[in-house]
């Protein structure tokens, strides 16, 4: 794109008043496709059907702002990709509220790819985040773009298990020169060398509660499904979830225990016709044919009992009855003293160790549940 189509595009997103759908109003009312040069006469056709903000910004557009957003586009991996671009992601395009063009700083071309969102809690237990990242990465090893929103919490955790096997892309409230939360610096950096950071927002934009619910339809829009890890019964991403039902996009959800109440959004979703899973391999197989040639990674066999007791250092019987009474639910120190018989000091040190051997999780309170991948021998 020359860099006088370029500013012709800036000019369009930056107008006041002139959403997508404004946009797709005008461009269904329109005889033919719009192409970047053709946007002053495209203006001018529909000048008088604009708002009265978007007029006066199309007479007397702001000159300052439009030359730091070809700056920043100057940049390496900065780009613009626009509606009228042949790489505008397909999926997205079918949106009837799909925005004019996204900022990306990355590579473009994963935006086309196949890709299942990850979103849930901003407040995650470990076992949460655990299973975000596991879920994650195996889908990317399946060849499936794991795309989520870089908050904190379940986003966070998506985003670095798919870089452990392959790509992903974070989607922002905010312009790409800016990075929130701020903490996500590194993993911003790390998610544009290995995928793409995307924002339908210009340089410069700044995170307001309403431009959430915007990336997230983006979020939604961009994938074969959503997978929900986590939510409170009032929580953002149930309205991603929606959005997703809403856009044709398949959606799902890991249940968690009844006593965890960030379970109960998951929950919500199932008895609304989202579909349980509790692995990747649920997910993959789910998504079948929408995948195209991708094949599904080989399943990595499961330990026997014999062979975890090798790996932990052949566990004695008390180890065996402590994770025997213990559940997937937290539960405290108390308590368990209370069903082992064994005094505090040696549960507290047996915990140590199955804490460091990812056998057993912290919970909050001081409390503690076995993984979910945990084996006992019977």
């Amino acid at each position: 794109m020359d860099a006088v189509t370029q500013r012709l595009w800036l000019s369009l997103i930056r107008a006041p008043g002139f959403g997508p759908l404004r946009f797709r109003e005008l461009l269904d009312a329109s005889d033919r496709p719009l192409d970047g040069s053709e946007i002053p006469a495209w203006v001018a056709r529909h000048h008088d059907r604009l708002p009265a903000t978007a007029r006066a910004w199309f007479d007397k557009p702001d000159e300052t702002r439009l030359d730091a957003d070809q700056a920043w586009l100057s940049q390496p991996d900065n780009r613009l990709v626009t509606y009228a671009s042949a790489d505008y992601p397909p999926l997205l395009r079918k949106l009837d509220d799909a925005p004019l063009a996204l900022f990306v700083t990355g590579e473009p071309a994963w935006l086309s790819m196949p890709q299942l969102a990850i979103v849930g809690s901003r407040n995650p237990t470990h076992q949460g985040m655990k299973t975000a990242s596991a879920f994650a990465e195996h889908l990317a090893r399946a060849g499936i773009v794991v795309t989520s929103g870089m908050a904190t919490g379940i986003d966070g955790a998506a985003h670095r298990g798919a870089l452990r096997a392959g790509h992903t892309i974070a989607v922002t409230g905010t312009g790409l020169d800016r990075v929130y939360p701020a903490r996500h610096r590194d993993l911003a950096r790390e998610i544009a060398g290995h995928g793409a950071l995307v924002s339908e927002f210009p340089p410069g934009t700044p995170a307001r509660p309403g431009h959430f619910p915007r990336r997230n339809r983006i979020i939604s829009g961009l994938s074969l499904g959503v997978l929900v890890v986590e939510a409170a019964i009032r929580s953002g991403s149930l309205i991603s979830a929606r959005l997703a039902g809403e856009q044709g996009r398949e959606v799902f959800a890991v249940p968690g225990s009844i006593h965890n109440p960030l379970a109960r959004g998951c929950h919500e979703l199932i008895r609304n016709g989202a579909k349980l899973v509790e692995t990747g391999a649920d997910i993959v197989e789910e998504l079948g044919s929408a995948l195209g040639s991708l094949s599904k990674p080989e399943a990595a066999p499961t330990p026997t009992s014999d062979a975890r007791s090798d790996m932990m250092g052949t566990p004695d019987a008390e180890y065996q009855q402590l994770l025997k009474h213990m559940g997937y639910d937290p539960i405290s120190v108390d308590e368990l003293v209370s069903r082992c018989k064994l005094p505090a000091e040696a549960i507290s040190s047996m915990l140590l160790l199955l804490e460091l051997q990812g056998r057993v999780s912290t919970a909050p309170g001081g409390r503690y549940c076995r993984t979910t991948s945990e084996v006992v021998s019977p």
